[in-house]
């Protein structure tokens, strides 16, 4: 046995090319933006540490010489000055921005300190003297060397300064350069990306656009009469679905041509049958040009509602070849068949339907209603200008439903009316049948053939719309199979 062949997704190819998209474009901007952050903050370190040591060089050149001054001359004493306190303030400071500071700016706050430890001895100088007491002269000479001690750490400060402005400025200029090399490379990556954006999208197009052109090609076929041809499995997770129902259609449909060839009983059902399918084909390979333009759009949820919604049109369609459906169902199938229209005709159709959800388990005649919504639009809202509103109601009068399809188009003149009506009293639908209304012939005939009465459609028609309602009796799904079975 060969490889089984890889399933495709269309939201999965979508998802791969968002991800490798976004890898490429967050992973260069995440690795700037720390590069940035750090030379920022290695900035920042800078100035705190050349603000620090400003402040210092003020308490060693002035406030410690002149606090000294002050003890020499009798104006402090040695317990109240806190000379000592600011001294060993001074060092813990230049030990902690050594310890801070790289190799490159580091001998000056090393020599500072350890100047810092002489000036002390100095201090030590005079406060001995003191204890001694000696004359103030020999002390006003350890005043001098204290002077001369503090200026000199005061310029080993300055020195140090000096090298972190240096430092700072390379960094800036480091800073910059990584700017406009993280700009650059941002540039390229965008070009990249975008290079591997329109590659995806065309291979992507691609693969969805080759699959649904091959529908279109079939649907087309089953339009011209062609049963014979089938449509091939596709890799495309979303369409498999509609393939096989669309093939399902195609082996319905011909199986439907071979009963009504063999039966001549069922002639006349049979015919009404195909007459049916024929508005199926031509409606399906249209709306696969729409889901293949929205494809080659990039409009990916339009493509995936569309695909869904003619999925669900056609299996609802085909009912496993049951002619009674429930009434959620043929509301389904209306609903799904308005919402691809509206894909296609947004700008003039609206829509509404008003069905109760309580109706839902009664069995109805399968595909009443949709001819007559897409009479309502081709002969009502597409023709008129400006468009307008399709309104669809059911409801439950004692044992009986009422339908109604209500459009605000064109309307119809007192002659077309007149000629509809007498066609759906006498007449036979056939294919060619011009001049419109083929749906609602097609309609009556079914209601009156399949309910087994006199009235089918009732059509009220102005110049402001069109309102095509029918009663038909209320039957349950019991009712239904009892009635076949008798037939059968």
């Amino acid at each position: 046995m060969g490889k089984l062949k890889k399933e495709k997704s269309i939201l999965g190819q979508i998802s791969v090319l968002s991800h490798r998209l976004v890898l490429v474009l967050v992973v260069p901007i995440i690795i700037s933006l720390v590069l940035m952050l750090v030379y920022a903050w290695k900035y920042h370190s800078s100035i705190l540490r050349m603000e620090t040591i400003t402040s210092l060089k003020n308490v060693v050149s002035v406030q410690i010489p002149g606090t000294v001054w002050n003890i020499v001359s009798g104006r402090e004493t040695f317990a109240g000055s806190n000379i000592y306190v600011t001294i060993s303030s001074v060092e813990e400071t230049i030990e902690t921005i050594s310890s801070q500071t790289g190799e490159e700016n580091r001998l000056s706050l090393i020599v500072a300190e350890r100047t810092m430890g002489t000036l002390e001895n100095y201090v030590d100088r005079i406060r001995d003297n003191f204890e001694a007491q000696l004359p103030v002269v020999q002390s006003e000479e350890q005043l001098e060397e204290v002077r001369d001690v503090a200026n000199l750490v005061a310029s080993m400060l300055e020195e140090y300064i000096s090298g972190e402005i240096t430092s700072t400025a390379r960094m800036s200029v480091s800073m910059r350069i990584i700017v406009i090399c993280t700009a650059a490379f941002e540039v390229l990556t965008v070009i990249v990306a975008l290079i591997i954006r329109n590659r995806a999208v065309r291979t992507t197009a691609l693969s969805v656009r080759q699959p649904i052109e091959r529908l279109e090609e079939a649907a087309k076929s089953i339009a011209g009469g062609s049963l014979e041809g089938r449509i091939a499995d596709t890799d495309i997770a979303e369409l498999r679905n509609l393939t096989t129902q669309v093939n399902i259609m195609a082996d319905r449909l011909k199986s439907m041509m071979e009963k009504s060839n063999r039966d001549a009983k069922s002639l006349r059902k049979a015919e009404l049958r195909t007459l049916q399918a024929q508005i199926n084909p031509h409606f399906l390979y249209n709306t696969l040009d729409a889901i293949v333009w929205k494809a080659e759009a990039g409009e990916k949820d339009e493509v995936i509602q569309l695909t869904s919604a003619l999925s669900n049109f056609f299996r609802i369609s085909l009912s496993s070849g049951a002619d009674w459906i429930p009434i959620s169902q043929e509301k389904k199938h209306i609903e799904g068949y308005l919402k691809i229209q509206q894909t296609r005709y947004r700008d003039i159709m609206s829509y509404e339907i008003d069905i109760p959800d309580d109706l839902g388990e009664i069995y109805i005649l399968k595909l009443l209603l949709q001819p007559l919504v897409e009479n309502a639009l081709y002969h009502g809202i597409k023709i008129k200008r400006g468009g307008g509103k399709i309104s669809v109601s059911g409801k439950k009068e004692g044992d009986s439903l009422l339908f109604c399809v209500k459009d605000t188009g064109c309307g119809m003149t007192k002659e077309q009316l007149l000629d509809l009506n007498e066609r759906m009293k006498n007449g036979r639908p056939t294919v060619s049948e011009g001049g419109g209304g083929f749906g609602l012939v097609n309609v009556n005939l079914r209601i009156r053939l399949y309910y087994n009465q006199a009235d089918g459609l009732e059509i009220e028609s102005s110049s402001e719309g069109t309102l095509v309602s029918f009663r038909v009796p209320l039957r349950t799904r019991e009712e239904i199979y009892e009635n076949e079975s008798v037939s059968g």
